[in-house]
């Protein structure tokens, strides 16, 4: 089944013997994904084998909020993205694909910036830079001051998201992959979207 995104977001609409209590807080209100929505259903996608994570955890392994990872997991489940399984978080995979790959570049279009330090992200980090020759004199890169890279900037999906795909490498793989699609010229993007389609299986 294929599932359809609009650049503004992806809506779906529960009855109410399907809404979480925090569905039901929004009241009638459209709901749609955030930008650190993408990276939160990426972890997911990369933990799907082992035991569920407590939202304390994701939290952690994240860098962001435990009131931020539960929203976006209910978001993600209004989305039909992912299914609480009781005992895990069970991806949606044949969706996820379809959105990651064809939906989402353009819900978080890139956001390009002037020259900075950050850490390299895209074409420039493997496994895309182990593919792809590029002539730029500087890689794209996640703007921070822990960074060890100059490069021009590219808005990452959060402010803290470079720190907790930097301490995750699984993460930051998919994340660059993401970046290349949503950045890059037609040869990169069709690399990266082969290379994502085949962690995304």
């Amino acid at each position: 089944m294929l599932f359809a995104y609009s650049i503004y977001g992806v809506f779906m609409t529960f009855s109410n013997n399907q809404k979480s209590a925090s569905m039901r807080r929004a009241g009638n209100r459209q709901w749609g994904l955030k930008p650190l929505d993408l990276a939160v259903l990426l972890i997911l996608v990369i933990i799907r084998r082992e035991p569920k994570y407590t939202y304390s955890a994701l939290a952690k392994l994240m860098m962001l909020s435990q009131f931020e990872v539960h929203a976006s997991v209910q978001r993600l489940i209004a989305a039909r993205l992912i299914v609480d399984a009781g005992e895990y978080f069970r991806p949606v995979m044949p969706a996820i694909r379809e959105f990651v790959l064809y939906g989402a570049s353009y819900c978080y279009p890139a956001i390009r910036g002037e020259a900075t330090i950050g850490f390299t992200t895209a074409y420039g980090v493997p496994p895309l830079s182990e593919k792809v020759l590029f002539s730029q004199e500087m890689p794209p890169v996640w703007p921070h001051p822990e960074g060890d890279q100059r490069g021009f900037a590219l808005m990452p999906l959060y402010e803290n998201l470079p720190l907790a795909a930097k301490a995750y490498p699984p993460l930051y793989e998919l994340l660059a992959l993401f970046d290349a699609l949503r950045m890059g010229q037609a040869r990169e993007r069709e690399i990266a979207m082969q290379l994502l389609n085949e962690r995304l299986q």
